[in-house]
């Protein structure tokens, strides 16, 4: 990187607002100054003119390079906020236009890029691409801002890249795979371009590394802590060697996967003990290494995710089927608990796939670490997993044995595929609007398919005519969800190579093409679905209440919820005691399977239709279900208007009152093999670890045994939250699981608080 003086600035302290406007200048005119045909290696140069806004000095203490900011303009696959690709940050206002020492002639650039950027950000030309067809059906990604059925999301996520073929190869390894490969295509194709910019963008990350080196080796220079000297000497060596060389140690392991990842913009780091398993193996074999220092580490790296503040991603896999080495890689998924147990952070997210035939201490080691009260590992069964994941994705045994999670707990096939959420649906708010024939309660506007369609149900006069109108309704968003998913992937493949994710992900290199383009094996979507078991619940009650026992009409039940239920306690009673979704009831759970099954296949089905290889419900849970439920009105399972749906795949918070065999029989009840990736949250108290840890340990096996698929648990003691709601200063080290993801508690808003505190404590 120093064969450019320009690059002096890029370690400095953060620039000022205004050395920021000239960055965010030059890297635009780097930009324009492309043929827009030739996006491989504009993106290439992009990529190049922005680290000088990115890139972050070394902090006291850090054992590794690594630190680099957002651009609040730039180029970044999946960036905070709506982004992928080029993108505006969307605390851009916050980071530079209100800051008073921005000149005025550093505003008016500012101004004049946000206009541009506006137009041409890889976001604003997939919108204004999108058909009548998708924009009149979904015409909005405001989830959070607004009441609706269904909304669009813009990113490119759920991509696990091969860090084992990074490790492998290494850098230089890379660049000669991608010049054999540029050897065999015509000179000028799109190919060759692809190849071409790949190099370029190799020699940029080598270059990157050897100037943090320099600069790094500079402040040894001025350090007069002999320790830390020495330390920061280590780090540039390591900076050296993987610039040039393959990596050699541990140490240069995980300086390699954290430099690319961060460098690339990708937020998960795939199945780390696989990748790790041979140079931890080596460096113990040589004795240049132990436990602890693997610890030290492992415990810095820990402390530098925890940096990027990446709390829905961060995903890191240990365990399972698949591995090339499992007793190499047991010891490195050993290191890996053993810090996550000291650390205690709310990442990274690591998970533990477990199997029959898997080395038992693993799972064991897990189960200590939740017993302390930490969110992690999260436990993903491999004999139900696979072979779900085989049926659901449609491939054979030996690719479904790769399958792992991404973000808040979606599954997609390491390296193989992607499964990018697009699109959200609020079940509940379907059957709502669905009872009211169109009406929205919560606005009183009109809302989801045509008016029309209503008469042929015959004013829902029996209960088959309301569900078969629901699942009309919901057939009615998932295919444009669908469709938008696809044109999402087509639109970021005209304007962007993704070239450092490309270069990583299976049969982009063999094909000549880049991810989005014809690369990736599989091109998977997903839609994450919200209010399933509200929805379950509250068609049992309108079956119940209204069709079998006739003891008020829909109509009158529809008043009840405009009234919120206030002057209705007896009919609310009523609700509330009919059969809830977690009880093992026959009833509750069939009609939870017939929500289920619905959207699963409805969604899978519409794959093939639209060009995809798999698209597929994730039933997740990031706490949108609570920022939805905040614009959703009453509903018949007795939920007050305004607050939280239910989290993932469990029950409604409170309602499963049969205890927790019960509940879990409930649970194993949904077909596994129709999604990707369903959260089981539960709370477990601190006594049921400790002292009753045997009854515990049969409890998660006979679930598991039954098909049981995964289980994320918080463990605290009784009125632990209470009393952290309380008095939070004396909390700030409480995690809980909020879905697919874990934080402090006292960080939560006072909405998902409660939503986590309505969650049954077993």
């Amino acid at each position: 990187m120093n064969k450019n003086p320009d690059r002096q600035r890029i370690l400095q302290a953060e620039p000022d607002p205004n050395q920021m406007t000239s960055i965010l200048h030059e890297f635009t005119q780097t930009y324009r100054s492309f043929d827009p045909e030739d996006i491989e290696m504009r993106e290439a140069a992009c990529i190049r003119a922005q680290l000088k806004g990115r890139v972050r000095p070394v902090e006291d203490g850090d054992l590794f390079a690594g630190r680099m900011m957002q651009m609040p303009i730039g180029f970044i696959p999946q960036s905070k906020g709506t982004g992928m690709g080029y993108c505006i940050h969307p605390d851009i206002d916050s980071q530079l236009l209100i800051k008073p020492d921005l000149t005025s002639e550093s505003r008016k650039i500012l101004k004049e890029l946000l206009e541009f950027w506006q137009k041409e950000g890889t976001v604003y030309k997939s919108r204004r691409k999108m058909p009548d067809e998708v924009t009149r059906v979904v015409p909005s990604e405001l989830y959070y801002l607004e009441s609706g059925i269904a909304f669009v999301l813009y990113r490119m996520s759920g991509i696990q890249l091969n860090y084992s073929k990074l490790l492998a190869l290494g850098i230089p390894g890379l660049r000669a795979e991608v010049s054999k490969y540029k050897s065999t295509v015509q000179e000028g194709s799109k190919a060759f371009r692809l190849y071409a910019a790949m190099e370029h963008v190799l020699e940029t990350f080598s270059e990157l590394a050897a100037y943090y080196a320099v600069q790094v080796l500079e402040q040894a220079r001025h350090m007069s802590d002999k320790n830390r000297k020495v330390e920061l000497e280590n780090i540039s060596r390591v900076l050296t060697n993987i610039a040039h060389k393959r990596p050699a140690t541990f140490r240069e392991g995980l300086q390699l996967i954290y430099l690319y990842n961060i460098f690339d913009g990708t937020k998960n780091y795939g199945r780390m003990d696989d990748s790790l398993a041979d140079l931890y193996h080596g460096d113990l074999q040589a004795g240049t290494i132990d436990e602890e220092e693997g610890i030290r580490l492992l415990t810095s790296i820990w402390q530098l995710m925890k940096s990027r503040d990446n709390r829905y991603d961060t995903r890191l896999i240990i365990g399972g089927r698949g591995r090339n080495n499992e007793e190499k890689a047991n010891r490195v998924a050993m290191l890996i608990l053993e810090t996550t147990r000291r650390v205690k952070e709310n990442v990274p997210q690591v998970a533990l796939r477990f199997h029959n035939d898997q080395d038992p201490s693993l799972y064991q080691k897990g189960l200590d670490l939740l017993a302390t009260g930490n969110t992690y590992p999260m436990l993903y069964n491999d004999e139900v997993n696979i072979p779900s994941a085989r049926n659901a994705f449609g491939v054979p045994h030996e690719e479904a044995e790769h399958i792992i999670q991404y973000g808040c707990g979606e599954y997609v096939l390491n390296h193989r595929s992607v499964g990018t959420p697009s699109g959200v649906i609020n079940l509940l708010q379907a059957l709502l609007v669905t009872m009211n024939r169109g009406i929205d309660p919560s606005t009183g506007k009109y809302q989801g398919m045509p008016v029309e369609r209503y008469v042929k149900y015959n004013n829902f006069q029996t209960f088959k005519d309301l569900a078969d109108a629901y699942k009309e309704q919901v057939e009615y968003h998932v295919g444009p969800l669908a469709l938008q998913e696809y044109l999402e992937y087509k639109h970021a493949a005209d304007d962007n190579a993704y070239l450092l994710s490309s270069l990583l992900m299976d049969d982009c290199l063999a094909r000549g093409k880049a991810i989005f383009d014809g690369g990736i094996r599989y091109l998977g979507g997903t839609l994450e679905t919200y209010g399933n078991t509200n929805t379950a619940d509250s068609l049992v009650a309108i079956k119940e209440l209204v069709y079998h026992q006739k003891i008020f009409t829909l109509d009158a039940l529809n008043q009840m919820l405009k009234a919120n239920f206030r002057g209705y306690g007896k009919e609310l009673k009523m609700i509330l005691n009919c059969p809830k979704y977690g009880n093992d009831h026959q009833f509750a759970d069939r009609m939870y399977g017939f929500v289920h099954d619905h959207i699963c296949k409805t969604t899978r089905d519409q794959a093939k239709e639209v060009g995809l290889d798999s698209y597929l419900v994730v039933v997740i849970n990031n706490d949108a279900n609570t920022v939805m439920g905040s614009f959703t009105a009453a509903s018949p399972d007795g939920r007050k208007a305004f607050s939280h749906l239910n989290p993932g795949n469990n029950p409604v918070g409170g309602a499963d009152k049969s205890g927790v065999t019960a509940c879990l029989n409930s649970l194993v009840k949904a077909d596994t093999t129709l999604h990707a990736g369903a959260v089981q949250n539960m709370k477990f108290s601190k006594e049921m670890l400790s002292k009753y840890r045997r009854q515990f340990e049969s409890l998660l096996q006979t679930y598991f045994e039954k098909g049981g698929s995964q289980i994320m648990l918080t463990v605290v003691s009784r009125g632990e939250l209470e009393d952290a709601q309380k008095h939070p200063e004396n909390y700030q080290n409480l995690i809980v699981r909020v879905g697919g993801f874990s934080e402090r508690f006292v960080n939560l808003p006072p909405e998902t608080q409660n939503e986590v505190l309505s969650r049954t404590l077993n």
